[in-house]
């Protein structure tokens, strides 16, 4: 479909997480293929946390995620739309993804490897790093839906309208309750930056979020997406994550 506009408004699921890119989808598009060295290599020696985290230092976490930009991109705007943009993440979110890829928690092999080297103070420095970088929106999709209930509309308008108002007749709430109006998030560990966020990636996330995958376990595990995604039809999916590809805050107008 043709992708020809780009959403300036003052408005925004990432749901950010896996990092990961190739030329080639894998079965499973969260878990990138591991490099051809890979058998050879020794196992990695897990690090060992040795005191309180402290908040992320971002020049230190530039050094550390070096080997993250391979796939997510120097800047965090990861090119692949299979893999997730990390530019603009919070901090505590990158943090609380990275922890939960370490302890299995969320299924991902090539990220558990990734993480298992990471102190969490690694983990808070590497999100700080990412989060002063500023996420490239991408296009919003223009083609008009030919048929059905929403026929008529762009599909980044029945986004639109699922990410404002939600659906209350299939129980969908708003996305911009939890994601702010430009897809900021909130700071901290549970609300991630949206705006700007690959479709392909967002359409995957959402689509296992509708089947009722949980990331988190016992007391961490995070039931709200599970739960606010399960009415969603396709169609709806498909308009929300064109939308949020395209959405980030409007620029300070030039002065006249």
């Amino acid at each position: 479909m043709k992708l020809s506009h780009i959403l300036v408004l003052s408005t925004a699921l990432v749901f950010t997480g896996a990092i990961a890119q190739q030329a080639v989808a894998p079965a499973n598009p969260e878990v990138a293929p591991a490099d051809a060295t890979a058998a050879a290599m020794p196992a990695p020696v897990l690090a060992v946390d040795t005191g309180p985290v402290k908040p992320g230092d971002p020049k230190a976490g530039q050094t550390k995620a070096g080997a993250c930009a391979a796939c997510h991109g120097v800047d965090g705007n990861a090119a692949a739309a299979l893999y997730p943009k990390l530019a603009g993440q919070h901090e505590q979110y990158i943090w609380r993804q990275l922890k939960m890829y370490k302890s299995g928690e969320r299924n991902n092999a090539i990220m558990l490897g990734m993480a298992a080297v990471l102190t969490e103070q690694d983990m808070r420095d590497v999100g700080a790093y990412f989060g002063q970088q500023k996420v490239i929106a991408g296009l919003a999709d223009e083609t008009v839906i030919a048929q059905g209930p929403n026929a008529g509309k762009k599909f980044y308008q029945v986004g639109e309208k699922i990410y404002r108002s939600g659906n209350a007749a299939n129980g969908v709430p708003s996305c911009m309750a939890c994601h702010g109006p430009a897809g900021a998030g909130m700071p901290g560990p549970t609300y991630p930056a949206l705006g700007g966020q690959h479709a392909d990636y967002t359409s995957l996330r959402l689509n296992e979020f509708r089947a009722g995958t949980v990331w988190g376990k016992d007391k961490n595990a995070n039931v709200i997406m599970s739960q606010a995604a399960k009415g969603l039809s396709d169609e709806e999916i498909q308009g929300l994550a064109t939308y949020l590809q395209g959405l980030h805050k409007a620029g300070k107008s030039a002065a006249k």
